[in-house]
């Protein structure tokens, strides 16, 4: 498997609290963002992209990370697209890149939210009938082409006009009359896995629609498919996972730069006997006496409940193991293999850092890294590092 961070070990951390920022210190964790490293990212998909166009997708509040914070670092490395899911994130995002940047809405518009789109130059992806004849009306009201991306379903059953939608759209193409067409897309469903024949099924499926269709630009590849060979990239890709420093791609070595590290302050330390229950519902239990250290982390700051009894923090080259249930605000660690003493009230673990990288983390947990990633709460102190705008 693929990892995200470095395997070079880093020194142990200094455990002192004294001279921090008091509202650092009121956070339960620390999650530092890299900003070189997502402007780095970027960069490196549109050089391997190149001549092709490289947009960024900073849904879901830049995968977690603050869309107010990454966008712009973004579009200071030269990108001038960017795609959202909802008119809602597109309306937020605007104030904080340039005017010359081009907001799309993946999952395109709901029913008398149009002129809102419209009005605030917000291009929509068109992912059905209902949604182009809604769009194409408006745009009929103004006597003007408004402009949209067409997506075709091409074997993900997600979103885009199916091939149903298709002929009926081919058997009267006058329904695109008041719009614009910027490109005709589509969403490859397998392309972290190079080898799956869903890719070139998919890809099959797009060239003979286009066939059918006016001469449009296509935007086509994602993470994974800026990745494969020439023939998935078209016009214009939007990478999205593998900007944040998620492996584009499974069972290779992952190009990109870690973005993301997170730390865990201690609550309380404690030793415990021999055949002490630990957490709810007494799920673990000790077979010798054991230190325990519990941390001001839990499911309500995105990490799962799945990691109990299995998932670790590290302190330096160690690693703890989590013992019990993962709690909505704590977690309880095994932390006898650091010489007593060692951790103490304030002290950091590494959550994801240098030792766990984010695809680890969401191995443990038996989930993916854009669940991990997108689940990371309000909670942390959030310290942006490398801020070229600031």
């Amino acid at each position: 498997m693929s990892v995200l961070f470095s395997e070079t070990r880093a020194a142990a951390p200094v455990d002192t609290t004294a001279g921090e920022n008091p509202e650092i210190l009121a956070a339960g964790g620390i999650l530092t963002v890299d900003l070189a490293a997502l402007r780095a990212n970027y960069k490196l998909i549109a050089d391997a992209l190149s001549p092709t166009r490289a947009a960024a997708v900073v849904k879901a509040d830049a995968y977690g990370l603050g869309a107010d914070k990454v966008a712009p670092q973004f579009y200071a490395a030269g990108c001038r697209d960017f795609f959202v899911a909802h008119l809602g994130e597109a309306l937020k995002l605007q104030p904080h890149i340039g005017k010359d940047a081009v907001i799309y809405v993946l999952n395109g518009l709901q029913p008398q939210t149009e002129k809102l789109c419209a009005d605030n130059n917000i291009i929509p992806v068109l992912n059905s009938l209902e949604q182009l004849r809604n769009w194409a009306a408006l745009g009929k009201t103004g006597n003007r082409k408004l402009p949209a991306l067409l997506q075709l379903d091409t074997g993900m059953s997600r979103l885009g006009l199916s091939e149903q939608e298709l002929k009926e759209l081919l058997a009267d193409i006058s329904l695109l009359d008041g719009i614009d067409v910027k490109f005709i897309i589509s969403h490859l469903a397998s392309a972290d896995n190079v080898q799956s024949p869903q890719n070139h099924a998919q890809l099959e499926r797009m060239q003979a629609a286009l066939k059918l269709l006016p001469h449009y630009a296509v935007a086509f590849s994602n993470s994974g498919g800026s990745f494969m060979e020439r023939g998935y990239h078209f016009d214009l890709a939007r990478p999205g996972i593998a900007l944040y420093g998620g492996a584009p791609q499974e069972n290779a070595p992952n190009p990109m730069q870690p973005v993301v590290s997170l730390q865990a302050r201690v609550i309380q330390c404690r030793t415990v006997p021999a055949h002490t229950l630990v957490g709810y519902g007494g799920s673990y239990e000790t077979q010798g006496e054991t230190r325990i250290a519990t941390i001001a982390v839990g499911y309500a700051d995105g990490w799962p409940r799945h990691l109990s009894n299995k998932g670790a923090a590290y302190y330096g080259a160690v690693r703890l193991p989590i013992i019990g249930r993962v709690s909505m605000d704590s977690i309880t660690l095994d932390v006898s293999a650091l010489p007593a003493g060692t951790l103490k009230l304030g002290s950091l673990v590494e959550l994801i850092g240098a030792h766990q990288s984010l695809e680890q983390v969401a191995q443990d947990a038996g989930t993916i890294s854009y669940e991990i990633l997108t689940s990371l709460g309000n909670r942390y102190h959030r310290n942006y590092i490398n801020d070229i705008l600031a």
